[in-house]
């Protein structure tokens, strides 16, 4: 998809030829003498268009434009929220006109910011995104040129960049969580992390069972022991800064297919484990964003990639492992393979002597019933890192929201038969699922997003979001702009500058809104 920013008013964009014109109308709109201003104002005047956000008004062929359909949309009070869900709710109706070119015009908001520039393109991007990998016979996105109106495009083309970058990421996120199991093995993962690589200077390793072997990652091995197809460990490098310069590792659950193992999930909507290595998804997409975006930063991404099923040599209920770091584990439930796959992975992130590491996984039912699918699930010990994600999640739209690591959590994980279980009761299971993991993050600062509430969608919209893509991209972003300022301004203490703060991990009770946001943790097999 081409995005073009151009420096256009109401006239100048009522003559730009488009299969649709989308003008952007806010609460707080004032006409000029311009043919559009008037219809508008007309508009607004007699109640059959309001600013409203997601409100529209369709005109075919209108007289005051040259493209062939007007759309006027309501943006609300024109924040970049807002005219995100404006700009999706239009492209979403244009949908069965199969529109080729399109021009969204933000210039008649009473402000236009970057981050509603960057909103604008993403809502355009996920309101027309189709999956076609497997359908060859279904019709692929029309959507393919963009026209964004500013009243001053100079002003926006780091925010056309970054929209760029985004877009980029969170598209090859999705392609990969979408793709059903056999077209996404853990072999897959490797090629698709090899190719991302070649155009660009992204450094990519690929170890096998024989190398994840010799490293002494049996809590990974354990998981992969029940598949035909082959683990695959995936080390991808992007070197923006200096050698001295600590990285930022991403870790992401690549769980291929999720069966639960001899612990085996319901048949029903057991389809869905595909997306269980969305978390894989998003580092891929994150390194895709900074390809386009190349910013003065380090960053590591870690991706232990294999299938849980149920063969005759899979791991048992009961069994005891070794992880990487010596610490013996109890398998007590093989659904709860994602910490087992991960916590060998956070091990394997010490070498790099990093600044902080992330690790995102679709990793808990339990996150979805407490958050729904609205945020994801934020658990840290560092309160300057747990801070600087929901700064991040909220600048991007792509919100987290805090949980509790209190030490009172991980009682349920002690084993009389190993150092440690892999699960613990039913209560507070996202939060145990972290405490699991907080074990092997004693090195470095550590953050944990659990995503299995917001990486995909149920139902008729079944599909993958891209998510947290946009959050960790921000993320990485800020961080490299705190490297590059001077160190006279840089007079933190330690907790605000990214050491680590210790804390209770509190972070209060979940939002309002995300009460009752999804109800699919009750239908859904649960992904841990």
């Amino acid at each position: 998809m081409n995005f073009e920013l151009k420096t256009l008013d109401l006239t100048l964009v009522a003559r730009e030829k488009a299969d649709a014109l989308l003008v952007l109308v806010d609460e707080h709109f004032k006409p000029s003498t311009d043919a559009l201003s008037a219809l508008i104002a007309q508009a607004l005047r007699s109640d059959d268009f309001s600013a409203k956000t997601g409100r529209l008004l369709h005109s075919y062929r209108p007289a005051e434009a040259a493209a062939k359909r007007l759309v006027l949309v309501g943006a609300g009070d024109g924040s970049a929220k807002q005219v995100r869900a404006a700009v999706t709710a239009a492209v979403q109706a244009l949908k069965a006109n199969r529109c080729q070119r399109v021009a969204v015009h933000l210039g008649a908001l009473t402000h236009t910011s970057d981050a509603a520039v960057t909103g604008a393109m993403l809502a355009v991007a996920d309101a027309s995104y189709v999956f076609t990998t497997t359908k060859p016979k279904a019709e692929a996105r029309s959507l393919t040129h963009i026209t964004l109106g500013v009243a001053n495009a100079a002003t926006h083309q780091s925010a056309l960049l970054h929209g760029k970058g985004l877009f980029a990421g969170i598209e090859l996120a999705k392609e990969w969580a979408n793709r059903p199991a056999n077209h996404a093995t853990p072999s897959h993962l490797a090629a698709a992390a090899q190719a991302l690589g070649k155009p660009t200077k992204f450094k990519t390793e690929v170890l096998g069972p024989k190398e994840v072997a010799r490293l002494g990652m049996g809590a990974f091995m354990a998981v992969a022991k029940g598949s035909e197809e082959p683990l695959r460990f995936i080390v991808m490098r992007y070197d923006g800064a200096a050698k001295t310069v600590a990285p930022t590792v991403l870790v992401g659950k690549g769980i291929t297919f999720d069966t639960g193992g001899i612990s085996i999930k319901p048949a029903g909507e057991m389809d869905e484990m595909k997306f269980d290595m969305s978390g894989a998804a998003s580092v891929l997409g994150v390194f895709r964003a900074l390809a386009e975006l190349r910013p003065a930063i380090n960053v590591v991404g870690l991706i232990p990639a294999c299938e849980n099923m149920p063969d005759g040599r899979a791991v048992k209920p009961g069994d005891v492992v070794t992880s990487m770091s010596g610490q013996t584990i109890e398998i007590l439930n093989t659904d709860a393979e994602g910490r087992l796959v991960l916590c060998d992975a956070l091990t394997y992130a010490e070498r790099f002597k990093p600044r902080a590491v992330i690790d995102i996984a679709t990793l808990t039912g339990a996150c979805v019933v407490a958050l729904g699918a609205v945020r994801t699930g934020l658990f840290s010990v560092s309160d300057a890192l747990a801070q600087a994600l929901q700064d991040a999640g909220e600048a991007a739209h792509d919100p987290c929201w805090r949980l509790p690591l209190d030490d009172e959590y991980a009682e349920g994980l002690k084993s009389n038969f190993a150092d440690v279980a892999n699960i613990a009761g039913r209560m507070a299971g996202a939060v145990t699922a972290a405490k699991f993991l907080q074990r092997f993050t004693a090195q470095f600062d550590w953050a944990h997003l659990d995503i299995a509430g917001t990486s995909w969608k149920s139902g008729a919209a079944k599909g993958a979001t891209g998510r947290p893509v946009a959050l960790l991209v921000h993320y990485l972003l800020a961080q490299a702009q705190t490297a590059s300022t001077p160190k006279a301004s840089a007079g933190e203490t330690p907790s605000k500058a990214g050491g680590r703060a210790k804390s209770g991990g509190q972070g209060g009770a979940a939002p309002t809104r995300a009460a009752g946001a999804s109800r699919r943790a009750a239908s859904k097999p649960a992904p841990r």
